[in-house]
């Protein structure tokens, strides 16, 4: 049951931590801080629910119904570095606002790269429901 879960899971800690890198992004270049308290309510939640999706993934691919393709382990693994990045993001909002330059770009660093590696993972996951051309307009 676990795993039929990842289908229904999966977009909303997609969702939240593009909404967590949008708000970033929106905080650097506007410098408001409310932005800043949206991208670490996103990435915090984000974070949360893609451990979960992330477990979920693994149940249902483990199933006998799914066939193991090379495009599997490729949405397995940059899921894997996704959901890493997402946690890192979210520890690494912790704490003084008025912390180090380095800790922030840290924490910047693993947010955008959380959120490059969840659209990849998205977008390979679409690949493996609808097929290899399921960008392609007809």
């Amino acid at each position: 049951m676990i795993g039929k879960l990842h289908p229904l899971l999966v977009h909303f800690p997609i969702a939240l931590v593009l909404a967590a890198a949008g708000a970033e992004l929106t905080a650097i270049v506007m410098r408001h801080a409310a932005w800043r308290a949206v991208a670490i309510a996103n990435i915090r939640a984000g974070a949360a629910l893609g451990v979960a999706t992330a477990i979920a993934g693994w149940v249902l691919a483990s199933s006998p119904v799914v066939d193991a393709t090379p495009v599997l382990e490729w949405h397995r693994w940059v899921g894997i570095a996704s959901v890493i990045a997402a946690v890192a993001a979210a520890l690494g909002s912790a704490g003084d606002p008025a912390r180090s330059r380095g800790a922030k770009w840290a924490y910047r660093g693993a947010l955008f790269s959380a959120a490059m590696l969840a659209a990849l993972t998205g977008h390979l996951g679409g690949t493996l429901v609808w097929g290899a051309g399921w960008l392609k307009l007809r």
